[in-house]
Formats: structure tokens, sequence, C-alpha cells
């Protein structure tokens, strides 16, 4: 699982992602911010999970989640200022810290079944 380690907040790590610009949908802000955040170029495989929060630090937020498909070889490179690594961890050893809405977007993301829509509560954090 390819996750990023943010340099503010909680100094947690996270699936890459991020704000979508004026105008752009949801499938072209995962690539870019992607890109952004970790050098990497990836291709859509298909949408995982699209959950509601509705009190983000920043309002209202709609998150959308990808699975997405790379150049095997390509190294993650933090190439962003908010981002201090990046990097791919096994499945079963994730790090920490990390919220607990991270870690299901993440189970989320692996399963087969149909794309989850939800909710978010207040996220717990594992340290």
């Amino acid at each position: 699982m390819l996750l990023v380690h943010h340099t503010y907040g909680r100094l947690n790590w996270e699936i890459p992602g991020g704000l979508g610009e004026a105008g752009e949908s949801p499938d072209v802000t995962a690539t870019r911010e992607l890109l952004e955040e970790t050098g990497i170029s990836a291709e859509i495989d298909r949408l995982t999970g699209a959950y509601h929060e509705p009190a983000h630090e920043f309002g209202t937020m709609l998150h959308f989640v990808f699975r997405c498909r790379w150049t095997p070889g390509m190294e993650p490179v933090p190439s962003s200022p908010e981002i201090s690594e990046a990097r791919f961890w096994p499945i079963d050893a994730l790090p920490a810290p990390m919220s607990d809405f991270t870690e299901r977007r993440i189970h989320d993301a692996l399963g087969t079944e149909p794309v989850k829509v939800g909710r978010v509560a207040v996220r717990q954090w594992r340290e």
C-alpha cells in the first residue's frame, strides 16, 4: 500500500490525495495529487469508496478513493513540502500514526465488493 507521511497536523501516514481544483473531476484530482505527492504516475483501475464527512475542518467534505495501477519498478519520492516520506507498506504492517478512517479506506479498496459508500464520524487514531 502506497502511503505518504504528512509534515503537518498529527504527522500521520495517509493515502495520497488532496483537494480538487475548481472544475476538476475526482479521478483527475486523484491522479494529479498522486503525482504531486509521490512522483508516481498511475492509471485509475476503479472507484472503491465514496465517503461523506460533514465535520471536516474545512467544512463538509466528500472523499473519493480509487484503486490505481502504475508501472512496476517506480519508486515513490516525496515531491511536496507537505510530504516527508512516501513508501509502500505491507498491508499487515501499516505504520502509525494512522486514523481509523484511513485504515477503513484501505480495507475497502482491497475488497472486491461494489463501491463502499459511507459517512465519516470523529476519527480515532492508532499511535
